[in-house]
């Protein structure tokens, strides 16, 4: 086999992903090791949920006969994703802290350390393809697109992908889980993590109200009426129903409220009726601090695709390049734009890369 000869440390998570991904690795013939990376430190007396996946991480290794590495990230998990969080919450943002953490530690820290103990590689348990063209390692959609992880991996560079392997790009979900099964593993039919890793099952507003201080505020019908209350406009995002308790509006019909738009200036949301509602939609965005996979676009515009949140539809696009900034605009609406969340561009599967919303256009 050629890979014979090939080191491969592969980002054990405890989960059936990168079990799997381990796995098919070692019956390609490579040299495999895990590492599982502790990136948060709770508080004394928290349930630390990375035990248990450390656990089962380790029970895999045994059953597959490699060795395990453990490192701890947390503190440049503390510097370079958790207070950037904090800081794009405290400006009114809603960040999402999956890509900073792929950036910065899953194929920075990581690949660094998988480097010095004598990696030729490194691999990860996400539904992404690798593609190299000639001097460029693009990144493409995985073969199942209801799982597929481009989304959150948009801020990482070629040249980190060059170093990685992605060996469920091919598979669905539920092939991994029968080639666990088939494999008698632990994790077989462990539930996928969601949400925040280091909120886990907690409810954020208690999270970061450890954090950042919050003040209750009025919550506003597009005619200014006030209809409610909230315990802080931070917690509030675009398109967000959950948590508003507005209901029984005099004069108002009985359909769901969904924020618009918040001030975070007067601390006041703004609610309108219906999932559709006008106010919700947008025909473009303007994006900023943008990151390539590859070289930076020289293009005035570009035909393409954006996808505005993970498992978001993808909507055809003209985006124009404005220096600094690019505007996109859509072909069709686009609901609940939220500024802070990222949005990312594609062309023919190929995940070009993306930016922070900076605000959404409407005609």
């Amino acid at each position: 086999m050629t890979n014979i000869n090939k080191t491969v440390v592969v980002g054990m998570s405890g989960g059936v992903d990168s079990s799997v991904a381990a796995y098919l690795l070692q019956k390609q013939g490579y040299k495999v090791q895990g590492l599982f990376m502790q990136n948060w430190q709770n508080e004394p007396g928290e349930v630390c949920t990375s035990e248990i996946d450390f656990k089962d991480a380790s029970k895999v290794c045994d059953q597959l006969d490699i060795p395990l590495h453990k490192a701890n990230f947390s503190d440049e998990y503390w510097d370079r994703v958790f207070k950037e969080f904090l800081s794009e919450h405290e400006k009114g943002r809603t960040p999402n802290p999956d890509i900073l953490c792929n950036r910065e530690i899953k194929f920075k820290s990581f690949l660094d350390y998988a480097l010095k103990i004598g990696a030729d590689h490194i691999a990860t348990g996400h539904y992404a393809k690798i593609k190299h063209q000639g001097d460029h390692t693009l990144l493409m959609r995985a073969k199942d697109l209801n799982k597929d992880q481009t989304y959150f991996l948009h801020e990482v560079s070629g040249k980190e992908f060059a170093k990685c392997i992605f060996p469920l790009e091919d598979l669905h979900k539920s092939e991994v889980r029968e080639i666990a099964e088939n494999n008698n593993f632990i994790n077989h039919n462990k539930k996928d993590s969601v949400g925040i890793c280091f909120v886990g099952e907690r409810n954020l507003k208690d999270f970061l109200k450890r954090f950042i201080k919050f003040e209750n505020g009025n919550i506003k019908d597009s005619e200014g009426n006030i209809v409610g209350t909230h315990p802080g406009a931070l917690l509030f995002t675009q398109g967000q129903r959950q948590g508003l308790n507005v209901g029984g509006v005099k004069d108002k019909p009985e359909l769901p409220w969904y924020v618009y738009d918040k001030s975070i200036k007067l601390n006041e949301v703004y609610v309108c009726q219906g999932e559709f509602n006008n106010l919700l939609m947008s025909d473009g965005l303007l994006m900023e601090e943008m990151k390539w996979i590859n070289k930076e676009m020289k293009l005035d515009k570009l035909d393409c695709e954006v996808q505005v949140r993970h498992r978001g539809k993808p909507v055809k696009c003209t985006a124009h390049f404005l220096g600094k900034g690019v505007e996109v605009l859509f072909s069709e609406k686009i609901r609940a734009i939220a500024p802070g969340q990222s949005a990312v561009l594609y062309k023919n599967n190929e995940c070009l890369g993306g930016g922070i919303i900076a605000k959404a256009l409407k005609d």
